[in-house]
């Protein structure tokens, strides 16, 4: 009998699943978005019960549309929206409040006050991360001090605390794993990524009381079977849970970086950049983080880490606030029509700046317009943001890391898109290889669950079924691609001066 791997690949703005057989290739998918909530300006927010309902309903579907003998299904991988933080019941199940997403930034007052009062080298020596707003600890210590009767119930240990892979093997297991594993752990702001462990002090510093965080599990590893009676899902109870990862170290699992100095980018609502280091963490001079990319066999490796908080989610703005375009496509129709940006340059910073700047107080900028300006220039300089923030990203990588980046292997929602890629190839002024099969962040957690279930021998032959659909080459003169990104830096700046005036 043919077997099956299944992930769950729970994002920002929707939940998917995806079934792969044993040559990594797609047999099914099925795809439900969810409500983004914004109570205020910079506050995002989840219902985390939606998160569960369009989760469950995605994987059943996967299952069900692909005709196969639910029996057949080895193993489950979870990859997640990485930071974003729920609080919930340990005996029903039920959240306390709202999932607080990774791109909330109501937590910027606190982060401001735990850099002045000189906590800043202490959590960067032990987590990797500098204090930001973007991690899971001041989520949970707002949640504990704004949430009426919380903080009682989490002291008394009524409640469990966990990103959403931890809520999700939660639910699938029917309460009996309160799981994560290092690659979420490490982007708490709680965990030591030295010792591999909850870190007493970092809780001490945010009053988190330390009975309300998960254990720690490998990222490839059995952590639960399906649970009986879950509605929709009782063709899979029994199937193990083999495998987790946020979903951008997936992400560079399924992009098959296994060695040091292969590097990827996902551009997707965020983009993210990571560069494979090793065993040995390595930790950086200009902005970057430094967090745990799997942990397999006990063995972890460490990733060098940079992040944007806005990409696709400015093709969104596009389409949903602004109404410019109907649909992703037709930006990148309207982008070709055009052959430069016309002086227009853009920086979607909805939510501040991610690294290298990080300024959590920085909005969002647009300079450059002119009677002649058309909603076609708006949209090129919308993807030139983009690769903007990536070539940002890649050149501060460069320069902390020993072995620089030579090849940038994409995926993503956005990296479908040639014009962005060709543009990326261009300001990179190296090769952007996008695989055939750019689903690589749920493939990436298909991966671990494959390994763990025995689906797959070793790291060799998944490597092997990595193909590559396209290598973008740069086309543009360099003195060209330079002179956009200096209108880049000097717009960032602006973004920067806006919130200080």
């Amino acid at each position: 009998m043919e077997t099956y791997i299944a992930a769950l690949d729970q994002g920002t703005t929707s939940s998917r699943a995806i079934l792969f057989d044993r040559a990594g290739r797609i047999v099914s998918r099925a795809q439900h978005p969810f409500r983004q909530i914004y109570p205020q300006p910079g506050w995002v927010e989840h219902d985390p019960m939606e998160i569960w309902a369009t989760g469950k309903r995605a994987l059943a579907e996967a299952v069900d549309s692909a005709h196969i003998d639910p029996r057949s299904v080895a193993a489950i991988g979870i990859t997640n929206q990485r930071e974003t933080t729920i609080l919930w019941d340990r005996r029903t199940g039920e959240p306390v409040y709202n999932a607080i997403v990774w791109q909330c930034r109501r937590t910027a007052a606190l982060c401001g006050q735990l850099k002045a009062d000189g906590a800043g080298g202490l959590v960067t020596d032990r987590t990797g991360l500098l204090i930001d707003a973007y991690f899971s600890g001041t989520k949970l210590r707002w949640l504990l001090d704004n949430v009426p009767g919380v903080r009682r119930r989490a002291e008394a240990g009524e409640l469990c605390a966990g990103t959403v892979d931890t809520w999700l093997t939660w639910q699938l297991t029917g309460g009996r794993a309160h799981v994560t594993d290092c690659s979420n752990a490490s982007r708490t702001m709680l965990f030591n990524i030295h010792t591999l462990q909850w870190d007493e002090d970092l809780c001490r510093l945010l009053d988190i009381p330390m009975c309300l965080l998960p254990d720690i599990v490998l990222s490839c590893g059995e952590r639960g079977r399906v649970a009986e009676g879950i509605p929709g899902l009782e063709a899979l109870a029994g199937v193990p849970i083999c495998g987790s990862a946020g979903d951008q170290p997936a992400a560079l699992f399924g992009q098959a970086c296994f060695r040091p100095g292969q590097a990827k980018n996902t551009y997707g609502t965020g983009c993210f950049t990571l560069m494979n280091v090793g065993g040995t963490p390595v930790r950086s001079k200009s902005g970057l983080v430094t967090s745990v990319a799997w942990d397999v066999g006990g063995t972890p490796t460490y990733a060098l880490e940079g992040s944007v908080f806005n990409a696709g989610s400015a093709i969104q703005w596009l389409r949903d606030e602004l109404k410019l375009i109907d649909s992703a496509p037709e930006c990148d129709r309207l982008a070709e029509s055009v052959p430069d940006a016309g002086g227009v340059v853009l920086v979607p910073a909805f939510t501040g700046l991610g690294a290298p700047y990080w300024d959590m107080y920085a909005r969002g900028t647009i300079v450059g317009i002119t009677r002649g300006t058309t909603r076609a220039h708006i949209a090129r300089a919308t993807l030139d943001s983009i690769a903007f923030q990536v070539t940002d990203l890649v050149r501060t990588m460069n320069g902390d890391a020993d072995c620089p980046i030579t090849t940038l292997r994409v995926d993503g929602g956005a990296s479908v898109s040639d014009i962005l890629m060709q543009t990326q190839a261009d300001l990179l002024r190296l090769p952007v290889d996008r695989p055939a099969m750019v689903e690589t962040t749920a493939f990436g957690a298909a991966a671990l669950a494959g390994l763990s279930a025995g689906v797959w021998s070793g790291m060799e032959e998944l490597e092997g079924l990595r193909r590559s659909q396209h290598v973008f080459r740069p086309e543009r003169e360099e003195s060209a691609c330079a002179g956009d990104y200096r209108r880049w830096r000097r717009a960032v700046e602006r973004s920067a001066a806006w919130a200080e005036e």
